[in-house]
């Protein structure tokens, strides 16, 4: 369906205003996938805060001019899916990379993140970071090992001067 020039502005200003702030950009082929494939992919996107978009690149490159994912504008050639990460970077990634273990003909082409164009390769890397709740989890076992390193260390010289135990005195007879 061809889309008239106000229509072609929105998509461009929708996809402008989500480029503005995603995390990161991962641009796949998708050629050859069903209809239930991409709607499902599509649930999952909307559930881990994927921005999941079908474009032509003209519209997509003019979308992302004036933002840190202007350094792909040059990769965009043939079918792509757009995804951008909007909650964490990972997001797009992981959906990307889910979802080709089970659809050869969805493959990573451009991945970009922080302003830097990476090879497709990268989408694994990306999948790989950690979620929001993941790296908190690993932030509070690293704040928390000191306190427990310093308890394990007065519990072992307390059982070296005499097992840990206090004994009450008994109180002077006056």
């Amino acid at each position: 369906m061809a889309l008239n020039l106000s229509q072609k502005q929105e998509v461009v200003a929708e996809l402008a205003e989500v480029a503005a702030k995603a995390h990161s950009l991962v641009a796949a082929e998708y050629a050859g996938t069903t209809v239930e494939q991409m709607t499902a992919m599509r649930k999952k996107a909307r559930e881990t805060g994927v921005f999941l978009k079908v474009v032509k690149n003209t519209l997509a490159s003019r979308a992302v001019a004036g933002t840190e994912f202007e350094v792909v504008k040059d990769a965009l050639t043939g079918p792509l899916l757009y995804a951008f990460s909007t909650e964490e970077p990972g997001a797009a990634g992981r959906l990307i990379k889910e979802f080709a273990k089970t659809n050869d003909k969805l493959k990573a082409r451009v991945v970009s993140v922080e302003g830097k164009l990476l090879p497709a390769a990268h989408v694994d890397v990306l999948a790989s970071l950690p979620t929001r709740e993941e790296a908190l989890a690993m932030l509070a076992r690293v704040l928390a090992e000191p306190a427990a390193m310093f308890a394990r260390a007065v519990k072992a010289v307390a059982d070296k001067q005499g097992g840990g135990e206090v004994v009450a005195e008994a109180p002077a007879a006056a």
